[in-house]
């Protein structure tokens, strides 16, 4: 066990009181501060240094959004001295597999089941924000039915000229959006768009969320 416990708390700035709801939504508040992908401009050590603190937010809502495992991890913080609590990425890092395991241990020992592995950052980040996510995403990631309004309107040309074209492509187009709508997650089409385009997505969510654009 590491000598040094992350301070999830201090991590996601809140008591040790706290509510599940403040929890969740001190998460929201912390994520979009920290998502790496709001630096479109950064240098590279910029972006490492937000990658690894998004992570440790996420790490801290994972541990304490569930009664069981922030249980277990309060036992372990009510143990620990002040000097010996970080609010450091680094402590969450050395810390979380060990964390799970013995969470694992405890919750799946009859079961046999395996220890958690340490979160994905930006999955809890799209489930935690999939409904306001969801029309944001679908707003800038219509793929299929644009590629289907424009393959339809070639096909459509091709047999019936203008009239052909004009029907080919709101085929195509209605086609191309049951595949956006049912082909892919919130998460993947999320993860999958450019830097400007997440960008663009996460200050509307902060607008949104805290009132303000980054």
């Amino acid at each position: 066990m590491s000598s040094t416990l992350p301070d999830y708390y201090a991590f996601l700035n809140i008591p040790q009181t706290a509510t599940q709801e403040e929890v969740r939504v001190a998460y929201r508040r912390e994520s979009l501060k920290t998502h790496p992908d709001r630096l479109v401009n950064a240098t590279p050590d910029e972006k490492r240094k937000a990658t690894e603190r998004f992570q440790a937010v996420a790490d801290a809502y994972y541990v304490l959004s569930d009664p069981t495992r922030r249980k277990e991890y309060d036992a372990l913080y009510a143990s620990r001295s002040r000097q010996e609590k970080a609010d450091d990425p680094n402590a969450s890092s050395n810390f979380f597999s060990q964390f799970a395991g013995m969470f694992g241990a405890a919750a799946g020992a009859q079961a046999g089941a395996t220890p958690p592995e340490r979160p994905d950052a930006e999955h809890v980040f799209a489930d935690v924000f999939e409904e306001l996510l969801r029309p944001e995403v679908q707003r800038h990631a219509p793929w299929w039915s644009w590629t289907g309004a424009v393959c339809g309107a070639g096909l459509g040309f091709i047999v019936a000229n203008v009239p052909g074209l004009m029907v080919g492509a709101y085929a195509g187009n209605r086609l191309g959006a049951v595949r956006d709508a049912k082909g892919k997650s919130v998460a993947a089409v999320f993860s999958q768009l450019g830097g400007d385009q997440k960008a663009q997505i996460l200050r509307a969510l902060a607008a949104k969320v805290l009132g303000s654009a980054f």
